[in-house]
């Protein structure tokens, strides 16, 4: 096993950008809106770039080798997470998700926490996190008169910021915003309000999963110093877990036999040394770390989101050692 990297999925959205094209060369013509980078869904499935196995999907990877790839602790038949990058040249619909229990009834599939973190965003970019001021039957009032700017929390955004979507809340990005989207392996969005664009809206659905009790704010975080890098945890549920590593000169790690990790780089440059090679890591790229690695070293100065599958309890143990 060795750290994969895989091609990425781009998808055209109306809402879609071409800032994706400042950090990479193989972005298509139009406004793409999505770029999926590690995802194993049957509406996108990662095939590697990198190593010998190029050219196979990860699913096909996944029946092979199993549990040498995922870990022990996580199930082959369903591939638990999906990796974005997300442009947003124009305002997304106001929308919201599912949580597992309404989304396996209604849909058939896992429903959809996420998190967001901006990687850029240009002077004044906001984004939509919840609601404010009214009840559920005035929100809804307010979309069937096209008015629904006044009840929506709306939250100036700067690179760096990190904001936990649970099920249920309202949500929706602005113009002028990259962010990394890690999510659920789900594809589940009702739209609420779309600015009348002409595309479908979910009203009933949406209304049945809407939580206004859920409120919406950045993420701050738990930082950790040391020597040769900083780490922040931002996020921990069943799901994911989120951390940012700030590195200034090396990270040694080691995988884990339980569940394998992914990286995303959102600045700088570095490497990552193995037992039996090196590969580059750039702004963007994602990597999988696969179970059964073993050490390896990441250099060079730059910040990565690491996230992974957790056992919660081990994690919440290893916060409370850290800070006491």
């Amino acid at each position: 096993m060795y750290p994969l990297k895989f091609e990425n999925l781009y998808y055209k959205k109306i809402w879609g950008g071409e800032r994706l094209k400042r950090f990479r060369d193989n972005v298509p013509e139009g406004k793409i809106g999505e770029s999926w980078d590690v995802a194993c869904h049957r509406n996108g499935i990662s095939v590697v770039s990198n190593g010998e196995f190029k050219g196979i999907r990860l699913d096909q990877l996944i029946d092979i080798y199993g549990e040498k790839l995922l870990g022990s602790k996580i199930s082959k038949e369903r591939f638990p997470l999906l990796v974005k990058i997300l442009d947003s040249n124009d305002k997304l619909s106001v929308q919201v998700h599912p949580d597992d229990k309404y989304a396996l009834t209604n849909e058939g599939e896992v429903g959809k926490t996420e998190t967001w973190y901006i990687m850029d965003a240009q002077e004044g970019a906001s984004i939509i996190l919840g609601t404010k001021n009214c009840t559920k039957e005035e929100f809804k009032e307010a979309i069937e008169n096209d008015n629904i700017d006044e009840y929506l929390n709306v939250i100036q955004v700067r690179k760096g910021d990190v904001y936990y979507i649970k099920p249920g809340l309202i949500h929706s990005l602005g113009p002028g915003i990259t962010a990394i989207e890690i999510q659920q392996n789900s594809d589940i969005t009702y739209r609420v309000y779309d600015y009348n664009r002409g595309r479908e809206v979910h009203i009933e659905k949406a209304f049945q999963v809407m939580d206004f009790r859920i409120e919406g704010k950045k993420s701050r975080g738990i930082k950790i110093e040391s020597e040769n890098y900083d780490k922040t945890y931002y996020c921990l549920n069943p799901h994911f877990v989120l951390e940012l590593y700030d590195i200034r000169k090396n990270l040694l790690g080691a995988s884990d036999k339980e569940r394998f990790h992914i990286y995303t780089c959102v600045e700088g440059e570095g490497t990552i040394i193995y037992n039996n090679g090196e590969e580059k890591l750039s702004l963007g790229d994602s990597i999988f770390i696969p179970a059964s690695l073993g050490r390896y070293q990441i250099s060079g100065s730059l910040k990565l989101l690491k996230f992974y599958v957790p056992c919660v309890p081990k994690v919440e143990k290893e916060i409370l050692e850290h800070i006491r």
